[in-house]
C-alpha cells in the first residue's frame, strides 16, 4: 500500500497537485513580487528593461522618489519632469477609468491629476484621449456640486453616484478608443524617445 493510500485510509487527504496554470500564476507572482525596484534610473538600466516591464519600472521609480507622502503627492509629482508627470497622470487616470469609470477617477484622490492628465495625454501623443479627458473634466466641473453630495465615505453613496451620471457615456468612449489606440504603447514609445526625462545621467 502506498503512502497516499495509507493516508487516505486514515482520513488524511494529500494536498492536490497544482495545475499548470496555477504553477505559472505562482511563478509570475513571485517574479513580480521580487522584481528589481530602482530608486535611481539610468539610461543603461532602462535600455536593459524589456517593454513589457518598462512602465512598471518607471512607476516603481517615481513611487520611490515621492514616497508615502500622500498629503503632498500632487505637489511632489509636479516637481518631476514633464515626462514623469505625463506618465504618472495618464497611468493613474487609465487605471481608475478601466476599473470604475471616470466617476471613480474623480471620486478618489486620483481626481487631483485631472488637469495634468490633459497635458499628459498630449505629451505622449494621445490626442484623442486628451480631448476626451478635457470633455470629462468640463462635465465633472459642471456637475461637481451634485456629485460631491454622494461623497460621504460609504459604498452605498458611491454606487448611487453612478445613476444618471453624465460621465458614464464617456466611459464607453474611453473603452472603445482603447481598442484602437494603446495608451501603454504610446507611453512606452515616449519613454524610449525621451530617456533623459526619466533618468539621472
Amino acid at each position: 500500500m502506498t503512502l497516499s493510500s495509507i493516508l487516505s485510509f486514515l482520513g488524511c487527504k494529500s494536498k492536490p497537485e497544482k495545475t499548470t496554470e496555477e504553477i505559472e500564476m505562482d511563478k509570475a507572482f513571485e517574479e513580480w513580487n521580487n522584481r528589481p525596484i530602482y530608486k535611481v534610473l539610468t539610461t543603461e538600466i532602462l535600455d536593459k528593461i524589456s517593454d513589457d516591464m518598462l512602465e512598471q519600472t518607471v512607476f516603481d521609480n517615481i513611487y520611490e522618489i515621492i514616497g508615502d507622502d500622500y498629503k503632498n503627492e500632487l505637489k511632489n509629482i509636479q516637481g518631476l519632469s514633464p515626462g514623469q508627470q505625463a506618465f504618472w497622470s495618464t497611468w493613474v487616470l487609465e487605471g481608475e477609468v478601466n476599473n470604475g469609470g471616470f466617476n471613480q477617477f474623480y471620486f478618489n484622490s486620483s481626481g487631483q491629476y485631472s488637469k495634468m492628465a490633459e497635458v499628459g495625454f498630449k505629451t505622449i501623443g494621445a490626442e484623442k484621449f486628451a480631448d476626451l479627458t478635457i470633455r470629462a473634466n468640463n462635465i465633472y466641473n459642471e456637475n461637481k456640486e451634485r456629485l460631491e453630495e454622494f461623497d460621504d465615505g460609504t459604498m452605498e453613496s458611491f454606487s448611487e453616484s453612478y445613476k444618471d451620471n453624465p460621465l458614464n457615456e464617456l466611459d464607453t468612449e474611453f473603452y472603445a478608443l482603447g481598442e484602437t489606440e494603446s495608451i501603454s504603447g504610446l507611453r512606452i514609445k515616449y519613454i524610449r524617445d525621451h530617456v533623459s526625462e526619466f533618468t539621472t545621467d
